[in-house]
């Protein structure tokens, strides 16, 4: 197996920046309008030597938000922001209309920069979960910047209230998958739930051409990529660059990831031995989209086959075959788009048409 690094974030760099001994902060958006483009949860990293990685509000207001960040690195103390943002300025960044956005910004605190309120033991505790695709929240008190990290498993009874109170949200928050404020009887926001997202996963099965143009492209789309093909004359860094590789039989590679409710998986191989197993175990897994290429025919023969396997029809409806969008794609490069269209669709769960079929 065969593996390499993915692009960075935010939340991996302020780690490596912190590590490194630089004063740095984390501005997250803690609400917004309902256009937006970044919603609530979203981060920018702010580093003191001038880099920046993610973003708050898709450009209109960064640039103040990243002074503030750099007031916050020398104080330590964080600070809540509002900015009511005009019509002009939200045309400017490709909104309707203007509106207002909320964005807490906290320090990192680290042996050599003791006076933040974000501990870098817990960034890292954070990275370590999502590495391990296990959902958790960083539960941020706005007054004060104190945070605790919260788990899916966290209690509904503890020892106070306000414990109670915060898993009871935690939750909503886990069930709906959206960050929230926690807001005080008068209407205050008194804490930020923000559900440190674990991207979402796209497991491509053949390193064929269209895999070539599919995985990068769904990389910048934000999706963590992984090709898997046992063939290792094809799963060569040269022909993914940047893409992690996996060269274990795809069933076994499957089972060794794990499969959750953020995962994707496509198969491109046109060859039943690798597609068959691959589509037997994503059948029985969480996988949020099942795709498989090939022609109407090639779809009917696999079905037939799954069908001999035990597979019911309920089952065999989760396979979106042949796979993409019918934007009448021709060439690796419109078929790779019509598929990742059509992942981004059923994620948001927006249903689209569907493709008549590749030969």
């Amino acid at each position: 197996m065969k593996k390499l690094s993915s692009t960075p974030d935010p939340l991996d760099l302020l780690i490596e920046w912190a590590r490194a001994g630089q004063p740095c902060a984390l501005a997250t958006v803690t609400s917004t309008w309902g256009s937006s483009p970044r919603p609530a949860g979203s981060m920018m990293a702010v580093c003191e030597n001038g880099r920046i990685e993610g973003s708050v509000s898709g450009g209109c207001v960064e640039g103040a938000v990243i002074e503030e960040a750099t007031t916050v690195m020398h104080t330590g103390r964080p600070v809540a922001l509002s900015y009511g943002v005009s019509s002009d300025d939200a045309w400017a960044v490709g909104l309707a209309c203007g509106g207002l956005l909320d964005v807490f910004v906290a320090a990192v605190s680290t042996p050599t920069h003791p006076q933040g309120t974000l501990p870098l033991a817990m960034l890292e505790a954070v990275a370590e979960k999502r590495r391990a695709r296990v959902p958790v929240i960083i539960a941020t008190e706005l007054a004060t910047g104190a945070c605790r990290l919260l788990y899916d498993d966290t209690a509904p009874a503890t020892s106070t209230d306000l414990d109670a109170r915060l898993a009871a949200r935690a939750h909503d928050v886990f069930e709906t998958g959206r960050s929230l404020r926690l807001e005080d009887a008068a209407g205050q926001a008194t804490w930020f739930l923000h559900l440190v997202p674990m991207p979402p996963r796209l497991l491509v099965v053949g390193a064929v051409h269209i895999a070539q143009v599919l995985a990068p492209m769904a990389q910048t789309t934000g999706f963590s990529v992984t090709v898997i093909d046992p063939r290792t004359q094809l799963a060569t860094p040269e022909r993914f660059p940047g893409i992690t590789l996996d060269t274990d039989w795809p069933d076994e590679a499957l089972e060794r990831l794990g499969i959750d409710n953020q995962t994707a998986i496509v198969t491109l191989t046109h060859d039943a031995k690798l597609d068959d197993p691959t589509l037997q175990f994503a059948l029985g897994s969480e996988a949020f989209y099942v795709g498989a290429l090939g022609s109407r025919k090639t779809q009917a023969s696999r079905i037939a086959r799954l069908q001999e396997a035990g597979f019911d029809a309920g089952q065999i409806a989760r396979i979106h075959g042949p796979v993409g969008l019918a934007i009448g794609a021709v060439g690796a490069a419109e078929i790779a788009l019509s598929i990742l269209a059509e992942i981004v669709a059923v994620r948001h769960n927006k249903p689209l048409g569907r493709v008549s079929g590749w030969a």
